[in-house]
């Protein structure tokens, strides 16, 4: 019981700082105070303070939002009550409690986040606690981000379903191509492997030139060779998207090449309008190994990763080579057989 009368006075004193320097004596006292706890091995003590500074740093966050930047406008009273550091600008009083202008902006923004979702925060409290894990501000900032990040794809389907009506046909937030890329051998060897040989090819013009079925917020997941990488950023940008990165398909064997022989793809990455990324914590290995299947064919496991990116929106396949479950497709191939690795 006194640990527990400890804790909610602390989370008081916390609530009562109006200013940036108490917040902050109350977030390095806590600091303190969990090394202590690691040094004892007593993860409720550890959890309970961290939860603390957690709680001022949030609170230094809340504090400094409502300090003018400048001194052209000096903060008053708000309902007959001091506004925080009154008679200092923001600089002045991030500096006077010796903070880094950038960890205030990072406690603001959590203070905002925690803010418009205050349930969220203590649900990750309790959930740390309860699972044996560790109390952060980085995991703090993780949990709201996730939500937040979930909220933002839940938005842009509503969106995007709203605008394909309003067009009349039917737009998509995720697209996943694999374009049929033209590209000439340069030796006898090499024509038997040709794309030609085993199903019809695109110029670079007419990729640049189809009409893609882009919403105004859409991600893209473009397939591209190594040798055909300049092509692929020139068809990604005459679709109206930015490049943002890419992931590697590392193959269970060696290709053919000419400076080296080939044994991966990429899949590059190229946004339009306001797409979240995944959220900290989601991302997965740059580098996937998969086996290699029939010409030309791309393992599931990346329809798999883009389902687990935007679990909620729908997408389309471009250039499919058979149907896939959950996805519109379409292509020459689209409706012969069902995609695997």
């Amino acid at each position: 019981m006194p640990a527990l009368v400890r804790y909610e006075h602390a989370r008081a004193l916390v609530e009562q700082c109006v200013k940036i320097d108490e917040a902050k004596e109350i977030m390095d006292q806590a600091a303190a105070l969990q090394a202590y706890a690691r040094q004892r091995n007593d993860k409720d003590l550890e959890n309970w303070v961290a939860e603390i500074k957690c709680r001022a740093a949030v609170q230094i966050g809340r504090l400094s939002r409502e300090i003018p930047k400048a001194s052209g406008s000096r903060p008053g009273k708000r309902g007959g009550k001091a506004l925080p550091d009154n008679g200092q600008t923001k600089m002045e009083a991030i500096d006077r409690a010796g903070l880094s202008h950038s960890a205030v902006q990072r406690a603001e923004e959590l203070a905002e986040a925690i803010d418009t979702a205050p349930t969220k925060a203590e649900q990750y409290y309790e959930q740390a606690k309860s699972t044996g894990g560790t109390v952060t501000l980085g995991g703090l900032r993780n949990a709201l981000k996730g939500d937040r990040r979930k909220e933002r794809e839940s938005a842009l389907a509503a969106k995007t379903e709203a605008a394909s009506k309003t067009l009349g046909r039917k737009l998509y937030p995720v697209i996943y191509a694999d374009p049929p890329w033209q590209f000439g051998t340069w030796s006898e060897n090499g024509k038997d492997r040709s794309a030609d040989n085993h199903y019809p090819t695109m110029t670079l013009d007419k990729l640049k030139a189809m009409p893609v079925p882009a919403a105004a917020d859409c991600v893209l997941f473009l397939w591209a060779t190594v040798p055909m990488l300049p092509e692929a950023l020139e068809v990604m940008k005459a679709w109206g998207f930015t490049y943002k990165s890419h992931c590697i398909w590392l193959k269970d064997r060696i290709g053919t090449g000419y400076w080296f022989r080939n044994r991966h793809e990429l899949l590059l990455v190229g946004t339009r309008g306001s797409v979240p990324a995944p959220a900290p914590g989601e991302q997965v290995d740059s580098v996937i190994p998969c086996n290699v299947g029939r010409h030309s064919a791309k393992p599931a496991a990346f329809a798999e990763l883009i389902d687990g990116y935007f679990p909620t929106l729908e997408g389309i396949e471009l250039f499919a080579r058979g149907p896939r479950l959950g996805w519109d497709t379409w292509g020459a191939e689209s409706d012969t057989e069902t995609q695997g690795d």
